[in-house]
């Protein structure tokens, strides 16, 4: 079933003045750009080009574009180009001022809100094209409509010409350049594989829509087209693993008014890769339409397995846990008024879409499963094995669902703070006992505990969660956090707001980091997403410049080295010694320079791309070295401290 967005709700082709609301005016936006776009950091950065493409995507939906062209120039400005209908022109009853000039100069004005041009908008999460304007040192427009092309250019958010009179012009659309202002970000440095992940995204959710991005810095530049829209984004994803059948199943269609759009397969791997958007916004914390799709696939799964006796009569139904191994699904809503909610405004939380999901998804998947019996038969195949895995570990995840929950038997080498309130608290889970003796002695009992780990923990990437939940390294994290894992997280229930990851600075450490992220990004992905977790950096030299206190430095890169070396009055007296690990840090230097809030440096973990740091801990972790061997050399040249 093809989805045809005419039947959502009819488009309003009289696209003027007229479609255009205003909400509100553009004030404080340069005061405090974070209110608006989350920081001044990269997020931020590649914030201001999504909101652009956004707008070209919301054309493409609408059905009046299907390219759109983003181009990274030298200077780090982008320029965005659609063949859409082009932002109205015409003089705006709010002010008199030309429609597109208030798009780009009032916060929320846009055809996003009311009854305006768009029904059905990816764009009505953000915070609109003005921002861009806002935040960039310039920002020019040209507009092509009905043969016509106007430009108009601002700086600082603020006009600096008025709408050129229109020309002759051989295209129509809307191109915005821009460049992001350098007194407002910390870095003006985008980052293409940032951007090509999510408009390799939008490509497959918009089947025909072509985004061709150019890179002027490197000369790279990419077509992302997929027709095979989410059938083929599913292969994508499990490219690199064996599908327990193929094509994927797809369903597509709409139900009152809803448009939905899911695709999905097993492979023979033990993770979970599901992605679910709405309007197109990657939900990253789900929402009702994933409760709606996971309770329809069990429904009908269970229905079908009775039918066809893959499941005997004296067995219990399978669970819906008992489903999520391997399996890789996108699920994708379209609606008119979304409601987000959650730590990061990316929960779908209409109540009304669960319904439309489940019942829609549930009488497909019965046509389906009717037709084809053996993707019942691969599926169940594959629960039953994961059900088995799953009693087998039940004993352990109780034992240690019981020690977590209620903060009782907390593990022996745990040693804890003596603040109770976890606003205040922090745990560092650090690499061996000898660094974990040093942190404990170094530490500020008060708020600072401390979980040194023996070895490296077990990679959950290529391990079913029975044997997760026996490694004994795993269960201690998991008592020490209290919260729970996977469905039994409980946030309340967190014993630490900040959790620190302090490992050695060599190949080891980094290593052990890795296993802890896997962990912690497969069955506690909440703390990456509420933003509970942190990389300690130790330095990685202790340089003497003199006999006195004062006269000892801690270098962090080999560059701060050279230039503390090169600065002494005689660098050939300097006495350098290089850490290769925590252990060798006598108590009071780790806390000094790892340890002590005013002077440490932390990394904040955050989830910026769902999708990009799945397809990153797949190739890490999993068990295709193909894949891996193939991202070390082309990442090789990113390596900035190298341990050999």
């Amino acid at each position: 079933m093809n989805l045809n967005t005419e039947n959502i709700e009819s488009i309003e082709n009289d696209y003027g003045a007229g479609s255009i609301k205003v909400l509100e005016g553009l004030e404080a936006v340069r005061k405090r750009p974070g209110m608006y776009i989350g920081d001044t950091a990269l997020r931020g950065l590649h914030h201001l080009v999504y909101e652009v493409v956004d707008n070209s995507v919301d054309e493409s939906m609408a059905g009046f574009c299907d390219k759109i062209e983003v181009i990274i120039h030298k200077d780090e400005s982008i320029t965005v180009q659609d063949n859409g209908r082009g932002i109205p022109i015409e003089p705006h009853p709010y002010n008199g001022r030309p429609t597109c000039e208030v798009v780009l100069t009032v916060l929320h004005a846009g055809g996003k809100f009311g009854e305006g041009a768009y029904k059905v908008s990816g764009g009505l999460h953000g915070v609109g094209v003005s921002v861009v304007n806002a935040l960039s040192q310039w920002l020019e427009i040209t507009i092509a409509r009905n043969g016509l092309e106007y430009s108009q250019r601002f700086e600082k958010g603020v006009p600096v010409t008025d709408l050129s009179q229109g020309k002759p012009a051989d295209w129509q659309g809307t191109r915005i350049h821009y460049l992001p202002d350098d007194s407002i970000f910390e870095d003006v440095h985008h980052s293409m594989d940032t951007l090509k992940t999510r408009f390799m995204e939008l490509a497959f959710l918009n089947a025909g829509l072509h985004i061709f991005v150019t890179d002027e810095r490197t000369g790279e530049s990419r077509d992302y087209h997929f027709e095979g829209g989410i059938s083929a984004f599913v292969q994508y994803l499990d490219r690199d693993k064996t599908a327990l059948f193929t094509p994927p199943v797809v369903i597509s269609g709409t139900k009152d008014n809803y448009a939905v759009d899911v695709g999905f397969e097993y492979n023979d791997g033990y993770q979970e890769h599901i992605f679910s958007y709405a309007n197109l916004i990657h939900t990253i914390e789900g929402g009702t339409h994933l409760v709606g799709l996971r309770t329809a696939l069990t429904r009908a799964l269970n229905e079908a397995a009775r039918n066809n006796k893959f499941i005997k009569d004296k067995e219990e139904n399978l669970a819906g846990e008992d489903l999520k191994e391997g399996l890789t699904c996108i699920i994708s809503v379209k609606l008119g008024e979304p409601q987000f909610e959650g730590q990061t405004k990316t929960k779908l939380g209409n109540s009304e879409v669960r319904s439309v999901v489940d019942t829609f998804v549930y009488e497909e998947l019965k046509i389906i499963f009717e037709d084809r019996p053996d993707i019942v038969r691969a599926i169940v195949d594959k629960a039953l094995k994961a059900r088995r895995a799953r009693e087998a570990a039940k004993r352990a995840r109780e034992l240690v669902r019981k020690g977590a929950m209620t903060g009782l038997n907390l593990p022996g080498k745990l040693a804890d703070c003596s603040s109770k309130n976890p606003e205040n608290t922090e745990l560092y889970i650090v690499e061996g006992d000898s660094a974990g003796g040093s942190a404990k002695q170094g530490r500020d009992r008060t708020f600072q505990a401390i979980l040194p780990l023996r070895g490296k923990i077990l990679n959950v990437e290529k391990a079913r969660l029975d044997k997760m939940l026996a490694n004994k390294e795993i269960q201690t994290i998991i008592t020490a956090l209290g919260c729970g894992i996977g469905d039994e997280f409980d946030a309340s229930k967190l014993r630490y707001h900040k959790i620190i990851i302090m490992t050695d600075a060599d190949v080891d450490g980094a290593h052990i980091s890795t296993l802890l992220l896997t962990f912690f990004y497969r069955h506690m992905p909440e703390l990456l997403t509420q933003g509970y977790l942190y990389l300690a950096q130790p330095p990685l030299y202790r340089v003497q410049k003199g006999k006195g206190k004062n006269d000892v430095v801690y270098c962090y890169t080999d560059k701060e080295l050279r230039e503390h070396v090169d600065s002494a009055p005689d660098p050939s007296k300097v006495a350098v010694q290089r850490y290769k690990g925590l252990g060798e840090m006598n108590p009071d230097q780790l806390w000094d320079t790892t340890m002590n809030p005013a002077n440490r440096i932390l990394k904040h973990v955050e989830l910026d791309n769902d999708l990009l740091a799945d397809e990153y801990f797949d190739i890490l972790m999993g068990d295709r070295v193909e894949p891996r061997r193939d991202f070390i050399v082309s990442n090789a040249h990113l390596v900035k401290n190298l341990d050999v």
